[in-house]
């Protein structure tokens, strides 16, 4: 046997290995930013139900909660890289490794839940995905329907504009929602989502803003007293998968990952549908929490509609592809 011939052997022996390799039993490390009880947990969890039944109990994973295998910045990181399978995490989180995915934190972009599922379940969605796998290296399965951010705060009770004035927010690393509060007057705090409860805690800032679920499932009512029922942003909260690991799965094998992608979306829907009203009770009832509606939200929303969607245009895809969401929204272009 030549050279060239033991080489190739060499290769096709090892192809072989990497493909039996990747077609054995796995269990699989899902990353979850949020606690127990939370949306993320609920996907998280159908999400293994869904795979262990498809693959005949061949194929399994495990959640990880309260961020222990890191932020949800880094675990994007991380999975690009192939060091972890899984994450479920902010899309807000998500969209500075693939801007377009800018488009679902635009503030008042969706005006009810109906409109968030529309658009991440329909076309919009599927190109949301190929433009992730494409910039990011990492593959949407799922989306988490976490209900709209409403902000909570340790200072006061807020009901209109002139009440955000002295309060410190704490928000993500997202250009978006950074600016979303300047158009408002207020001078945010960025900050990694693993640290908010600390500096909340501590006082390094006043409040913060995420879905009533998250409130409960972080205990954020131990260390905050007020919620403003805010509807800027209806949060959507995707699974991902390293898509050098999803490659490494054989045709039936991704063929599973995706259809239990797809089942614990829809469980998710129907579980937020489910416990958000619930929940909100809970927060007043266990912790004390005082929930207040906004008496000029129609402010709010003129206010960063007109400072920062502009500004956002470009690196979402274009006006154009703005204005095609808001046709497909039965809304008004812009």
């Amino acid at each position: 046997m030549t050279n060239s011939s033991k080489f190739k052997s060499v290769l096709s022996l090892t192809a072989g290995l990497m493909f039996s390799a990747s077609a054995m039993a796995a269990n699989w490390n899902i990353a979850v930013g949020d606690g127990g009880g939370s949306a993320q947990e609920a996907l998280g969890l159908k999400f293994i139900e869904a795979l262990e039944e498809k693959t005949g109990g061949k194929h399994s994973a495990k959640l990880f909660l309260n961020g222990q295998l890191g932020s949800e910045q880094d675990t994007v990181n991380d999975a690009a890289l192939g060091t972890l399978d899984f994450s479920i995490l902010a899309s807000n989180n998500l969209a500075p490794f693939s801007p377009t995915l800018g488009i679902l934190s635009l503030p008042y972009i969706f005006e009810n839940l109906d409109q968030a599922q529309k658009t991440v379940e329909g076309p919009v969605g599927e190109e949301l995905i190929q433009n992730t796998v494409r910039d990011s290296g990492v593959r949407i399965l799922g989306w988490t329907y976490s209900g709209f951010r409403v902000l909570s705060n340790s200072k006061k009770p807020i009901q209109k504009l002139a009440d955000l004035d002295g309060v410190v927010v704490r928000v993500p690393k997202n250009e978006i929602m950074i600016d979303t509060y300047k158009s408002w007057g207020n001078n945010p705090t960025p900050m990694a989502w693993s640290e908010t409860f600390t500096a909340l805690q501590q006082g390094v800032v006043d409040g913060q803003d995420t879905p009533y679920t998250t409130i409960y499932a972080m205990k954020f009512g131990e260390v905050q007293k007020y919620i403003t029922d805010l509807h800027y942003l209806f949060l959507l909260e995707p699974l991902i998968i390293s898509e050098s690991l999803f490659q490494d799965q054989d045709a039936a094998t991704q063929k599973a990952i995706l259809e239990a992608g797809n089942e614990a979306t829809a469980y998710s829907l129907q579980w937020l549908k489910d416990q958000e009203a619930s929940i909100k009770k809970e927060l007043v009832s266990k912790y004390g929490m005082q929930i207040d509606t906004l008496q000029d939200e129609a402010e709010w929303a003129k206010r960063a509609q007109e400072a920062v969607w502009p500004k956002f245009y470009e690196s979402v895809g274009g006006k154009g592809k703005v204005n095609e969401l808001l046709r497909s929204l039965g809304r008004d272009e812009v």
